[in-house]
């Protein structure tokens, strides 16, 4: 098991019921597949960098967790797929 953390931006125009429900079967994906969720940073809706498919802001979400290869894979996979997902980056958190 290691450590990583996933930065990943949410359309920002989702109510925030759809929202946090989005969040939690993201973080369900890990827990489910025998990983941990260490913290959860919720920065909320910021100005996107650039604009990405006619959208200038997006809600940002940093989650640092514990998983293996196969519950990462998984995360990975499931966040590729997802419409509501604008962008993410998972990396390795080296102690």
């Amino acid at each position: 098991m290691r450590k990583y953390e996933v930065m990943y931006i949410i359309k920002a125009d989702l109510q925030d019921e759809t929202r946090q429900e989005l969040i939690n079967n993201m973080h369900a994906i890990i827990t489910d597949n025998g990983g941990t969720i260490d913290n959860v940073d919720e920065w909320g809706v910021k100005d996107l960098a650039y604009e990405i498919d006619d959208m200038t802001k997006g809600y940002y979400v940093v989650t640092k967790f514990t998983a293996g290869n196969e519950a990462l894979s998984e995360f990975d996979r499931l966040m590729r797929i997802n419409s509501d997902i604008v962008r993410f980056l998972i990396i390795n958190i080296e102690d």
